[in-house]
């Protein structure tokens, strides 16, 4: 969930590589299952989220949405208990972006967030017929285990330094607390495509407070974050840190316990590259206490383990977007590494203009190849 006013010009460029470069096919009859392969169109607005069709077979779907309103969109689909199946973020205004999305037989919901706030506009979504998992592939299956594995030791240690950043809040020990904040969440920024799976749960652990509804309770990082840099007294955060480290261990668990789709993995090393392009380069996402370098920093080390997993069935399906990826992986690494500093990272508003766009350039020059992924998994 990302400020819209602030993402429209800020996402302009990552948008643009993921534009569709064709009309979407839709179905010639209206709740009719698409053909096989053609994109499902919906249209989105500022009041309206129209998905070409309501019936679709099982497997893997392209939905191709083309946002019509003023405000920057977001395009879900739901499972029961508004699990995410898959997403697509900061569709700006007169843009469409494609996501691929794998779906077993069963009941969804497909919805649009204009603004990027609520529950959005919903639209049944029924999947039938027979469908064999990506993931009966060994080669797949494989990648999904090592991600996996991945997912459980950067969580492992989410729990014990939010522990420890809970614990120096609730002692009123603001400098330390302030030392510990962006240790934790470099451990969540990297294993966000997952959380982000699972309903209320991400925006109650990290949700700014842009991204509020009217009467929205907020908890969670960034309630803390104004706390310990503006309010400087953090004496009444106690519930605030306790729900907190509930939340997080709620997330854990269900993290290590997701089935995965290896599409999953794809799309999510995507999503963390739109949240650098669209929230730590324009220093929104720790706009008090300016440490968005670490989150930028966990975001593109989160979506090259995803790709790192996947490396061996790239490898054979498309060995040109490996070396395009290593190729831009380090470009992006060596123009974030000019700003560490210590053990960590120069804040945000440390750096100037000029520094901050050869950051922008160099992750949407890794944009365009990683937004190839889902095709390659699925070829």
């Amino acid at each position: 969930m990302r400020n819209p006013i602030i993402l429209a010009a800020a996402g302009l460029a990552l948008a643009t590589l993921s534009a569709c470069s064709g009309e979407p096919q839709t179905a010639t009859t209206a709740g009719a299952s698409p053909a096989k392969d053609a994109k499902i169109a919906v249209a989105a607005s500022d009041t309206a989220c129209k998905v070409a069709v309501s019936e679709i077979n099982a497997g893997t779907s392209t939905f191709a949405i083309t946002n019509g309103g003023s405000k920057v969109t977001e395009f879900y689909v739901y499972a029961a208990g508004d699990r995410v199946m898959g997403e697509v973020e900061n569709i700006v205004p007169g843009l469409t972006r494609e996501v691929i999305i794998e779906l077993p037989p069963g009941t969804y919901e497909a919805a649009c967030k204009p603004g990027m706030v609520g529950k959005g506009i919903r639209n049944p979504l029924k999947v039938s017929g027979e469908h064999k998992p990506l993931s009966d592939d060994a080669q797949l299956a494989e990648a999904t285990a090592g991600y996996k594995r991945y997912i459980k030791s950067q969580s492992d240690t989410l729990l014990v330094k939010t522990q420890e950043f809970v614990d120096a809040v609730k002692a009123g020990e603001i400098d330390k607390a302030k030392d510990l904040y962006p240790v934790a969440r470099t451990y969540w920024e990297r294993i966000e495509p997952v959380a982000e799976i699972f309903g209320d749960l991400d925006p109650a652990i990290d949700a700014r407070e842009a991204d509020l509804e009217e009467g929205q309770e907020w908890t969670g990082f960034h309630r803390i974050e104004k706390d310990l840099w503006i309010k400087k007294d953090v004496a009444g955060d106690g519930p605030i840190a306790d729900k907190l480290m509930t939340d997080v261990k709620t997330i854990v668990q269900k993290a290590n316990e997701a089935q995965l789709s290896p599409l999953q993995l794809a799309n999510g090393a995507k999503e963390l590259l739109d949240e650098v392009a669209t929230g730590k380069i324009t220093g929104e996402e720790d706009i008090w206490s300016h440490t968005d370098l670490w989150d930028f920093d966990a975001n593109l080390q989160g979506s090259k383990a995803a790709v790192q997993a996947l490396r061996p069935v790239l490898e054979e399906r498309s060995p040109e977007l490996v070396k395009t990826l290593d190729e831009k992986f380090a470009l992006a690494e060596a123009a974030l590494g000019a700003h560490q500093k210590g053990s960590g990272w120069k804040l945000h508003n440390e750096l100037s203009k000029a520094e901050l766009k050869e950051l922008s350039d160099a992750i949407n020059s890794l944009a365009e190849p990683i937004s190839k992924l889902a095709a390659a998994v699925t070829a």
